[in-house]
């Protein structure tokens, strides 16, 4: 069983405009912040049940060599089931070094594997191309601006090599738009639109997952595409 952090707020919504507010006037330097004063309501103490649920099903023929890339990695959960499960080398990146520091902790006292590490690094100026066998995107893309959802699949496409596969656990799907946010305004197609679905990747996996978290009932779907 994974070690589960007391995370109070996760899924609070009064906890969400005050983030919002903060990102908005601090930017980059907002998320530092955020992890300073324990402004984490997305948070859930432990990894995704559906990136488990994907796994261990052997639906799709995921590598078991290679590197994967989580950015905007948090606490490091996901990226630590990752390297354990898949064997895979992997990198957690994120813009916050508070996040960053929280992820080694996390590593540490659970004893994680030796094949993850956290770094600080802006996923945006990663200049490796083909680097990566996979990469993993959860809440990554509904915290960026919507602005720079273009240049995220840009640099998807960039980093993962052809035949790697690109894991997107698209969250929180809400029916009403708002154009406030993090996090911001999601649908699935948002993805395919930025990416070039169909002429840089084709899409392997599309589901709502059957295992989720309580507060991700309705609101979550698991997408995943394979560089062409």
């Amino acid at each position: 069983m994974p070690v589960a952090y007391s995370t109070d707020h996760y899924g609070d919504q009064k906890f969400f405009g005050p983030l919002q507010e903060l990102i908005g006037k601090e930017k980059e330097k907002g998320w530092d912040e955020a992890w300073k004063t324990k402004l984490t309501p997305w948070d859930a103490g432990t990894f995704q049940p559906a990136l488990q649920e994907l796994v261990e099903s052997g639906a799709l023929d995921l590598p078991r060599t290679g590197r994967a890339l989580v950015p905007g990695c948090g606490r490091g959960y996901d990226a630590v089931y990752i390297a354990k499960s898949l064997g895979l080398d992997t990198l957690g990146a994120d813009i916050s070094a508070k996040a960053v520091q929280a992820a080694k902790d996390y590593k540490e006292a659970i004893g994680g594997p030796d094949n993850v590490r956290f770094e600080v690094t802006d996923f945006f100026a990663m200049d490796t191309p083909a680097a990566f066998d996979l990469a993993y995107d959860y809440t990554f893309f509904i915290a960026i601006s919507p602005s720079l959802r273009p240049a995220w699949g840009k640099q998807m496409t960039k980093l993962v090599k052809p035949g790697g596969f690109l894991i997107t656990l698209v969250f929180p799907i809400e029916e009403e738009y708002t154009d406030a946010g993090p996090p911001f305004f999601v649908r699935p197609e948002h993805y395919a639109e930025v990416l070039g679905a169909g002429e840089n990747w084709e899409k392997v996996w599309d589901a709502v997952p059957g295992k989720t978290l309580d507060t991700h009932v309705g609101k979550e779907r698991l997408v995943v595409w394979k560089r062409l």
